[in-house]
């Protein structure tokens, strides 16, 4: 880790002020410094690793729908680490209430009022851990906080940090007990995905790094000050009047889909947009390619659709894949 510990992250006097692909110039290989850290602490989640970082500059939220011990929690927190943000995890139950995650006011006697005491979801990076266990009241104040960044409590409305990101994660095996996130709530995840299990050579890894206790520690390589404006530069990346139709052809075709009962909002196709301008930004480009509009659309749009018969064996991503199969790419 030797390699990122001179890498600028608080020296902003060297930073692009110019135009668009002046700025992603300076910012590109320090968001490759992000992927490399958490790549090399998570092991054979290259991809999974890149829709998150995705998802983190795009501004978005993402959620992970995968099971217990596959490094969700590893990649959240290695991802704080990486951008010296502070790192907050809720584990879901049916009986959390939203003032657990929001805060609550206690009377402070020797003062005689009553003091804000913040929750948990006053932090930078929110790991929500097994969210459809949670009830649907204690859902709604996340929503409210993904979607405003802002929490109400006891009457009063609170800003969260500027830089928030929250990591929700489903367990997909057990039902028993759980809420399942309605379309209102789904739609607020910028990305959906799962990692996986490692392939075997990648689980031997993961055991030696296992015995070796400091390889899952990593030094920050971006600010808070860098991401803020990484964000910024996301929204000037140069999006062609032919990559936006397209845009627009595949999320109106979920809607005309033989196999899809409810087809994509059009929130669904302003967040594809942003996900592909985050996408370029993280290749090092100052414009968008159909590519990364093609890439992205199974995991940004694939949990905003309803498919009409419920197949185990065909995913709302392989269903989004069908789609993306009869629409023209532009050239």
């Amino acid at each position: 880790m030797d390699s990122h510990r001179n890498t600028g992250v608080h020296d902003m006097d060297d930073r692009y002020d110019g135009t668009p692909a002046q700025k992603v110039q300076y910012l590109a290989p320090k968001i490759q410094l992000l992927l490399d850290n958490i790549n090399g602490v998570l092991v054979g989640q290259e991809h999974a690793t890149r829709l998150s970082v995705v998802a983190f500059l795009a501004g978005g939220h993402a959620l992970i729908e995968d099971v217990p011990g596959v490094g969700k929690t590893l990649l959240a927190k290695t991802l704080a680490q990486s951008v010296h943000a502070k790192f907050k995890r809720i584990q879901c139950t049916p009986d959390l209430l939203p003032s657990d995650i929001s805060g609550v006011s206690v009377f402070e006697a020797k003062e005689g009022v009553f003091k804000f005491m913040p929750g948990p979801i006053f932090t930078n990076i929110l790991l929500a851990d097994e969210i459809n266990r949670a009830t649907p009241r204690t859902q709604s104040s996340l929503l409210e906080a993904m979607e405003e960044n802002q929490v109400t409590t006891d009457g009063a409305t609170r800003r969260l940090p500027d830089l928030f990101f929250v990591i929700a994660t489903e367990n997909p095996i057990e039902y028993h007990g759980t809420f399942p996130l309605p379309e209102a709530q789904l739609d607020r995840f910028m990305i959906s995905l799962s990692l996986g299990y490692p392939k075997p050579s990648q689980e031997v890894e993961i055991l030696d790094k296992t015995l070796d206790e400091g390889s899952f520690t990593v030094d920050a390589v971006l600010s808070e000050e860098e991401v803020l404006e990484a964000r910024q530069v996301v929204k000037s990346i140069i999006v062609e009047q032919s990559i936006k139709n397209y845009i627009v052809t595949v999320v109106g075709a979920t809607r005309k889909h033989p196999s899809i009962v409810l087809g994509v909002s059009p929130r669904g196709s302003q967040l594809l947009m942003r996900a592909a301008q985050a996408a370029a930004l993280v290749d090092g480009r100052h414009y968008v390619k159909p590519d990364d509009v093609k890439l992205l659309a199974p995991y940004v749009l694939g949990h905003r659709i309803i498919p009409k018969v419920r197949d185990n064996r065909v995913s709302h991503a392989q269903l989004i894949e069908r789609v993306l199969e009869e629409v023209p790419v532009p050239v």
